[in-house]
């Protein structure tokens, strides 16, 4: 559909790629769609073997080269459009939030309404809802001086511009708690008799709410330390991180690379249950916080620290295994020579959620003092070169034969192993 878009043209129409009308958005997803439809349109061409100039057709190496950087500059261009889409995504996003905050609500006071059907209105379906009223006016008043970095959503976005499974846990279990206590402090409000106010303060006692308070303070740390974790594997270059962008609900479950993993799944899914089962004690006992039995308490902390065993295990530095020189067919077994290509082979040349174009035209080999850019190889659908296992670049005329290092500096700005090869004249 993008490549019938970009060979139809232009449309005509009010909001264009170009579109300055202040804070509206329809200019930026347009641009970004179009330059993706461009792009990829370009792609499928070169893959085709169709578009190269006479100049570069009768050279292999000189056609690679132009092609790839013919990609690299439209791939730029997708880049800069995504990022302002991406601005502008987040920029409308604090409204987006702040009507769900306040749909939730409407849809606790229908729930108040209907179950109130035979039982009659109480003090506590009041103080519910005001508790409700109150968390939702702060959330909005906050996202309205964070809207330009998602509203509500804000505190839960990493520094890589993507939602952070370890944060949304943690601040699902602090506005619970928050809007229990506020449900009782509605409730002592309104009390009329001592004894009533002493049994609510009791409800408040470490006793009571022991479980809820130990899942509290665990995920909060784990937040904390997450972050924390993180910040470290990356300076020390053991684990790669690239920014988004911009955030995604499936961040919630999947890796950078937009896989599925068991640890941000399990921790998600185990939280959710958890909150669900508080929740429903809640609306049981409204005069005291919600008693998580033990038993659930433990599942939630066995699932924090499931979770963050696989941050500390996920990541891993790339690493060079060996460096040959790349043989087309017919071609006779001879040494490295300059101008020859060379295949490097190892592991973790890609990182996750780096597998765009303008990513990978990021990546640099570094044969002795000379810093090879790694050429785009298009194929329809992709690209054959580079990959996360396999690199193929040109030794150029600058090298000095003789041994000389190679080494890989990826789109991540992470540098593998120094892994020596001999160059002959």
């Amino acid at each position: 559909m993008a490549v019938q878009e970009a060979r139809q043209g232009p449309e005509t129409g009010t909001h264009e790629g170009g579109c300055t009308c202040g804070d509206c958005p329809h200019g930026a997803r347009e641009g970004h769609r179009r330059a993706v439809a461009a792009f990829l349109l370009k792609r499928d061409e070169f893959a085709a073997g169709q578009g190269l100039p006479a100049a570069v057709a009768h050279s292999v190496s000189a056609s690679r080269q132009w092609v790839s950087e013919e990609l690299t500059q439209s791939a730029e261009l997708v880049a800069e459009r995504g990022r302002a889409e991406g601005e502008a995504w987040l920029a409308r996003l604090w409204v987006r939030t702040a009507g769900t905050v306040w749909a939730l609500v409407v849809l606790l006071l229908l729930v108040q309404s209907l179950t109130a059907i035979g039982a009659g209105w109480s003090t506590a379906r009041t103080a519910g809802l005001l508790a409700a009223f109150v968390a939702a006016g702060a959330l909005t008043t906050s996202s309205w001086f964070h809207r330009s970095r998602g509203g509500v959503l804000a505190p839960v976005i990493g520094e890589d511009n993507r939602l952070s499974t370890s944060r949304a846990v943690a601040a699902a279990w602090v506005l619970f708690v928050a809007y229990a206590v506020l449900v009782l402090v509605g409730r002592l409000a309104a009390a009329s008799g001592p004894a009533e106010r002493d049994a609510l303060i009791s409800g408040l006692d470490l006793a009571r709410g022991a479980g809820a308070v130990t899942v509290l303070a665990v995920v909060c740390a784990i937040a904390v330390l997450v972050r924390r974790v993180v910040g470290l594997r990356v300076l020390a270059q053991r684990l790669q991180k690239v920014r988004a962008h911009r955030p995604r609900a499936a961040d919630l479950l999947t890796d950078d690379a937009g896989r599925g993993t068991f640890a941000d799944i399990q921790y998600v899914v185990i939280s959710a249950v958890a909150l669900a089962f508080a929740a429903v004690r809640l609306a049981r006992r409204p005069d005291q916080l919600p008693d998580l039995p033990w038993g659930l308490a433990v599942v939630v902390l066995v699932s924090a620290a499931t979770y963050l065993a696989g941050k500390y295990a996920e990541g891993g530095r790339p690493v060079i295994l060996s460096v040959v020189r790349s043989r087309e067919a017919g071609d006779l077994d001879a040494p490295i020579r300059t101008g020859d290509d060379v295949e490097i082979r190892g592991a973790g040349f890609v990182p996750p959620g780096a597998q765009a174009a303008d990513r990978l035209s990021r990546m640099v080999v570094r044969i002795g003092t000379v810093h090879v850019h790694v050429p785009l190889v298009p194929v329809t659908g992709g690209f054959s070169n580079p990959t996360d296992a396999v690199l193929t670049v040109p030794v150029p005329a600058e090298v000095e034969p003789g041994r000389v290092e190679v080494q890989v500096v990826t789109a991540a700005g992470v540098e593998t192993n120094r892994y020596a090869i001999d160059v002959t004249e």
